[in-house]
């Protein structure tokens, strides 16, 4: 029986070597305060944070202050709200103490005072040391000594108790905050203001438990400030991207006129910021030792794969090679020449919709890396252009300058749904009926069987296909790359593997389900409806 070999890793290169290239860059100090913040985050993700602490030293406070909100908030899985990860607020103040305490005080003294209060409350509780002693009343009452339990940790600063909550990064938040009253005094008595403030914070006590307390409704509006300045910068947040994609599969190509532009989606497109994709511009012929530090860096990144090429870099298919991608590159380069100001335009749009996909998509049941997002609009978008309803432009033919008028958010939509409709939902109603016709098999297997049936039957009527993946495993013991092709298709974000090639005459008897491709053309939905034509006879044996 065909096999299907093991889930190849991602090729990252030796990330230790990539950073001491980066550090042993001419002028890096003047490079890195000129990097957008998402590119050096990109080095944190691939390299680590442990080990970017000397990075991180040349960032400017702006620059730290972006890169916090891309890493101190994490999901627990692809697609859901993402929460402040107190444990990573702590590791980022140890890499901070490496590069010196004093490097450290003056980058905390530089961020906003809230999000260093919110991080801080989680590992320390903070109170003011005349409040825990013991006092007599007026009328001659005495009161006891509060005590607070500190397992043995606990430190005075400044006339402020600090109590842990949690042992990890202890002595990293001691070492700060008491540099940070030696030498930067203002703003350790702001920071001490608000951590009391937090610390002290109880439920009202009136019955109205479904108030925060101090510290959820700062916690609350940090996030909320968050979201406020990602959407300014051209991203959705996890629950606006899951209802955009949402929507988008569900369009009507029946309809008589194309949708109206969703109105947050039309002001996110518009006001997109710079998409973390660079490119850098050089000047052929200039004195190698002269070269600009901060485009030496980005080579160093293209070549390691953590950055993509620009947008218009993208677009451009390679000289005498056929591609699956021709209708989105001719239209783009017909709208350079013809609108710059709309081509820019449209750069926004595609970047909006690869955020969108990280912030609320999945593909192989994982979340999307940059690379992948960027890959999967722009094929998404080619399957719209080809698919576009005739109806909608008159039943006359696609102008070759169509995305001069027309958004690049709907042509999108057009394709999602497309990628909905004929794959993801064919291949699980197709499968729900090829499952009710095959052979009775033992009585373990069978019971899978059904319980398969029964469940992508459910997700189907919910318009959820892929939501059966797991149930789909049965499969890999009948045929393992119909299984793997499958588990392609049905997905929220299906793609082909090499089952699914046009262009390939004899079925591969090996499949990576790694080595996948998105799907940009009619072509290759034509080829699932025929491998999907012969899945009685793989599965049946």
């Amino acid at each position: 029986m065909p096999q299907v070999t093991g889930k190849a890793a991602l090729v990252r290169g030796d990330h230790r070597a990539l950073l001491e290239r980066i550090l042993d860059t001419p002028q890096l100090a003047q490079a890195v305060p000129r990097l957008p913040p998402d590119v050096i985050h990109l080095v944190i993700d691939r390299c680590g944070l442990e080990d970017c602490g000397a990075l991180m030293a040349l960032a400017t406070p702006a620059q730290v202050a972006q890169v916090l909100d891309l890493d101190l908030w994490r999901s627990a899985d692809a697609g859901l709200d993402q929460q402040f990860d107190a444990e990573r607020f702590g590791v980022w103040l140890e890499v901070l103490v490496e590069q010196g305490v004093d490097v450290a005080a003056r980058a905390v003294a530089s961020l906003d005072v809230d999000l260093v209060a919110a991080g801080l409350m989680q590992h320390v509780r903070i109170f003011d040391i005349a409040t825990l002693d013991a006092y007599v009343t007026s009328d001659g009452t005495d009161i006891p000594a509060v005590i607070e339990r500190d397992g043995g940790l606990g430190c005075d600063i400044a006339g402020r108790r600090l109590i842990p909550r949690r042992p990890d990064a202890w002595d990293a938040v001691v070492a700060v905050l008491s540099e940070l009253d030696a030498s930067h005094h203002r703003a350790f008595v702001r920071l001490m203001a608000a951590c009391t403030a937090l610390s002290n914070s109880r439920r009202e006590v009136d019955g109205l438990d479904a108030l925060l307390s101090g510290a959820q409704q700062a916690m609350f509006e940090l996030a909320d400030g968050r979201e406020q300045r990602r959407e300014a910068r051209g991203f959705a947040s996890a629950a606006q991207a899951r209802g955009f994609l949402e929507s988008s599969r569900r369009l009507r190509l029946d309809a008589g006129a194309p949708p109206p532009a969703g109105p947050f989606a039309a002001s996110q497109a518009s006001a997109a910021a710079e998409a973390p994709i660079v490119e850098p511009a050089r000047e052929p012929d200039r004195d190698p030792s002269m070269a600009d530090p901060t485009a030496a860096v980005v080579d160093l990144l293209l070549e390691a794969g953590l950055l993509t090429p620009s947008p218009r870099a993208l677009l451009a298919a390679a000289p005498g090679q056929p591609s699956r991608l021709a209708r989105i590159h001719a239209q783009m380069e017909a709208v350079l020449r013809r609108d710059p100001a709309a081509y820019s335009t449209r750069q926004q749009e595609l970047a909006w919709l690869g955020n969108a996909l990280i912030a609320g998509g999945t593909v192989d049941a994982r979340a999307f890396t940059a690379a992948e997002a960027s890959d999967a609009v722009i094929a998404t978008c080619n399957l719209g252009l080809e698919s576009w309803p005739a109806r909608w432009r008159g039943g006359v033919p696609m102008a070759d300058d169509f995305l001069v008028e027309h958004d690049l958010v709907s042509v999108f939509q057009v394709g999602w749904t497309v990628l909905h409709d004929d794959v993801c939902a064919h291949a699980a109603s197709t499968l729900i009926d090829v499952l009710a016709v095959l052979p009775r098999h033992d009585p373990d297997t069978q019971a899978d069987l059904d319980a398969l049936r029964a469940v992508l039957t459910r997700h189907v009527r919910a318009g959820t296909a892929w939501q059966a993946r797991d149930a789909l495993d049965v499969l890999a013991s009948l045929d393992l790359p119909a299984w793997a092709t499958l588990l392609g298709l049905i997905a929220e974000c299906p793609v082909a593997l090499a089952t699914i090639d046009p262009r390939q005459a004899v079925r591969p008897r090996t499949i990576d389900p790694s080595a996948f491709a998105f799907i940009s053309e009619r072509a290759q939905v034509d080829a699932v409806a025929a491998f999907l034509a012969t899945l009685p006879e793989l599965l049946g044996g």
